[in-house]
């Protein structure tokens, strides 16, 4: 496909898992990419910012802007995970959280809207999660977060339409992605932990970086030009199915 010709796009936690697919995908489909992230890695214009800091965030977008030549394509995809119950996590890790996953997309946006106005294929699309939709045992600032990030999406495209710019999101199930790795390998039995996570997920494994990429590229496609204020689930089945058990 070259659905993505002529067009540019920058990758927020480009560097690895969902972000590096998405890089790629967009790339191999026509687009000129930038990548920001805290680590350099693949064949993209790399800009280093901690989403965390106003004034990184803004010299990074703006230094892919002036590389790229434009900006038709934002992908919020950076994000930290967090583990915990609602009373286990101190306040400085429930801040942390927020200002990473939430403000980090408010951040990046800003900094990208100039450039998107003036693209005629405008398109944001944030990584959010099952989490937002799915009460997750252990995950209580990481679901909080990425349910304020389902209700920005909406917002935002919401306040942006009229502009031109489509805002969507995917809601990946548990992902094959290096965080989930590190944290089976923090896990008494890690072989056991992953088995519970991939039969929680109806079809029965982790969902793939990859397939999340296919989404995201398809929300940020040109063909998607009436998909805006939209979810896509890429978990297995996992918000919406019920199955019975297996006998």
């Amino acid at each position: 496909m070259n659905d993505f010709t002529g067009l540019r796009a920058l990758v927020t936690g480009g560097a690895s898992g969902i972000g590096l697919a998405t890089a790629e995908m967009l790339a191999a489909r026509g687009a000129r990419v930038a990548v920001l992230d805290l680590a350099e890695t693949g064949p993209f214009t790399y800009v280093r910012a901690d989403v965390s800091v106003d004034a990184e965030v803004r010299a990074a977008v703006y230094a892919a802007v002036d590389v790229l030549g434009g900006l038709d394509v934002l992908v919020n995809n950076a994000g930290i995970g967090a583990q915990g119950t609602v009373e286990a996590n101190t306040d400085d890790e429930w801040h942390r959280v927020l200002d990473v996953n939430v403000l980090g997309v408010v951040r990046v946006t800003r900094a990208a809207l100039p450039s998107l106005r003036a693209s005629e294929h405008a398109a944001i699309v944030n990584t959010c999660s099952i989490a937002a939709t799915a009460g997750l045992p252990e995950r209580a600032a990481y679901s909080a977060s990425k349910g304020a990030v389902l209700a920005l999406t909406r917002a935002m495209a919401a306040d942006l339409v009229r502009d031109g710019i489509r805002v969507n999101a995917v809601n990946p199930g548990t992902a094959d992605t290096p965080w989930v790795s590190r944290l089976l390998d923090r896990a008494a039995d890690p072989a056991a932990e992953r088995a519970a996570l991939e039969a929680r997920q109806p079809h029965g494994r982790l969902v793939s970086a990859e397939e999340v990429a296919a989404a995201i590229a398809y929300l940020a496609s040109p063909l998607a030009g009436s998909t805006t204020g939209e979810a896509l689930a890429v978990d297995g089945g996992m918000a919406g199915l019920r199955l019975r058990p297996r006998s």
